[in-house]
């Protein structure tokens, strides 16, 4: 087996053990093995060999690269992808004793990512379009949670009740990535809204069945919502508020991120309220501000 092979399977396995999502996981040890076989194309056989310009000229090939299944050429997204996976490697290298290189290349997203990002108009219609019933309620707290502290699609889902702090208005995130526990912030807003989603909206949910769950986002069968369910609601939000985009839960993320440098906040602050482990992840955000 060659040595590039039981690296990406070490790579993989690695990612895994950090908490990774299996999907993460398995993209990120495809794109490395795509990286692998460039480097053969250039007579490259071990990592002492990759240099900047290396990783430059990788760059570059992707943005030229015909796509395999279909016409035309890489998606933005998918060159974007790819590169962090590299980042991902290296430091994967680097933790484990191993050659390592490092990987400054910083591109933009596409202009997918960039129109999926809500403005603060389009986040305003999405409150209003939650009612007033026990559902809005509920509603209006997914928005809070994934909108108003910026939480990743799973880390919403796994919340209980009890990581809820209103007192200190806190989100204790458990489920976060890497399995790195952090709190999250929340204004006087989102713990109003949290408020009353727990003491009314989600009590008379509770009161659906004797079993108890202590899930925070419960469904009318007292189970607790997935993320599908949870992007199921904020979709019909956006069609009740009549938002012509293609929104998901982590599109409220984005959207909060970019607002928040918009409004004065610096890098280093935006990433720790994302829950970010290194600035490099939330510099993709400068972009989506600045466009």
């Amino acid at each position: 087996m060659e040595v590039s092979v039981i690296l990406v399977e070490s790579f993989g396995k690695w990612l895994r053990t950090l908490g990774y999502a299996e999907n993460t996981a398995y993209l990120s040890a495809h794109y490395v093995t795509d990286f692998f076989f460039y480097l053969k194309s250039l007579g490259i056989t071990d990592l002492e060999g990759v240099q900047p310009e290396t990783l430059t000229g990788y760059h570059r090939h992707l943005q030229t690269r015909r796509q395999k299944r279909r016409t035309g050429g890489l998606s933005q997204n998918y060159i974007v992808s790819n590169i962090n996976a590299l980042r991902r490697f290296s430091k994967y290298l680097q933790e484990t004793g191993k050659p390592f290189f490092e990987v400054s290349i910083k591109p933009k997203p596409d202009r997918e990512t960039i129109r999926s990002i809500l403005s603060l108009k389009e986040i305003k219609a999405m409150y209003d379009a939650c009612s007033h019933d026990y559902l809005g309620i509920r509603d209006r707290a997914i928005l809070s949670v994934y909108y108003g502290c910026g939480l990743r699609r799973s880390e919403g889902a796994s919340l209980d009740v009890k990581d809820v702090m209103l007192k200190e208005k806190l989100l204790f995130v458990r489920a976060g990535k890497g399995y790195k526990e952090r709190y999250a912030p929340m204004t006087e807003a989102v713990k109003d809204d949290l408020e009353n989603y727990i003491y009314q909206s989600r009590e008379r949910i509770q009161s659906f069945k004797e079993a108890k769950n202590e899930a925070l986002f419960l469904s009318i069968r007292v189970r607790r919502m997935c993320g599908n369910a949870l992007m199921d609601r904020v979709h019909k939000l956006t069609e009740t508020a009549n938002i012509q985009k293609e929104i998901g839960l982590h599109a409220l993320r984005h959207s909060i991120a970019t607002h928040l440098l918009q409004s004065g906040m610096t890098l280093e602050e935006v990433s720790q309220f994302l829950g970010h482990s290194s600035l490099e992840s939330t510099q993709i955000y400068t972009h989506l501000a600045h466009d």
